[in-house]
C-alpha cells in the first residue's frame, strides 16, 4: 500500500466490523509514528527541541515497549525482561541505538502484537495489576489512544526538526 492509500483504508474501515475498525485505526496510528521517524538521521531523531526532552527516537523506543507490554506481557500473560513502560527508562535511547534499529524494533513489536491479538476474541479478559481485568477490546482502544498521543508528539517534534507536518508526511 502506498502512503496516501492509508487514508482510504481508514475510511473504508467504517463499513467493517468492530475488530476491523479497531485494528485499522491502530495500524493507521502506528504508520503515522513510522512516517514521522522515516528519513531522519540519528542526530535528528535524538534532538530535544522541547523542555521535556522528548525525542522521536525515544518515542519509538517507548512505543515498542508499550506494544510488548500490552500485547505480550499482559494479553498473553508471558513474563518479560523488557522494562515496563514509563518515564524511568522506556524513553531512554542508548548510545548504540540508531533510528533505523529503533524503527525496526517498533515494526517487529507491532507485528508480534498483531500475531498475539489474532489469537483472542475482543471480549477475552486478562488480569491487569492496576485495573483488575481488561479485555482485548480495552487493549485496542488504549493502544489507539497511546499511539495517537505519541504520534501527535512525533508530529510536533518532526515539524520542529524539518518543518514536515501531517499524517502522511
Amino acid at each position: 500500500m502506498t502512503e496516501p492509500d492509508v487514508l482510504a483504508v481508514v475510511g473504508s474501515a467504517g463499513g467493517g466490523g468492530e475488530r476491523e475498525v479497531l485494528e485499522t485505526f491502530l495500524d493507521f496510528q502506528r504508520g503515522v509514528v513510522r512516517r514521522k521517524a522515516a528519513g531522519l538521521s540519528d542526530e535528528q531523531a535524538r534532538r530535544t527541541p522541547v523542555p521535556s526532552g522528548t525525542t522521536i527516537a525515544g518515542l519509538l523506543k517507548h512505543l515498542a515497549i508499550v506494544e510488548h507490554n500490552w500485547f505480550e506481557r499482559i494479553l498473553t500473560q508471558q513474563p518479560s525482561d523488557l522494562p515496563a513502560p514509563g518515564p524511568d527508562g522506556s524513553f531512554t535511547v542508548g548510545e548504540d541505538e540508531t533510528v533505523e534499529d529503533l524503527l525496526a524494533a517498533y515494526v517487529a513489536a507491532c507485528a508480534r502484537s498483531r500475531e498475539h491479538a489474532a489469537k483472542f476474541e475482543l471480549d477475552h479478559l486478562v488480569p491487569q495489576e492496576e485495573l483488575g481485568q481488561v479485555s482485548l477490546r480495552w487493549v485496542y482502544v488504549h493502544m489507539i489512544e497511546e499511539t495517537a498521543r505519541h504520534a501527535g508528539h512525533a508530529d510536533i517534534l518532526r515539524e520542529l526538526t524539518d518543518g514536515s507536518t501531517g499524517v502522511v508526511g
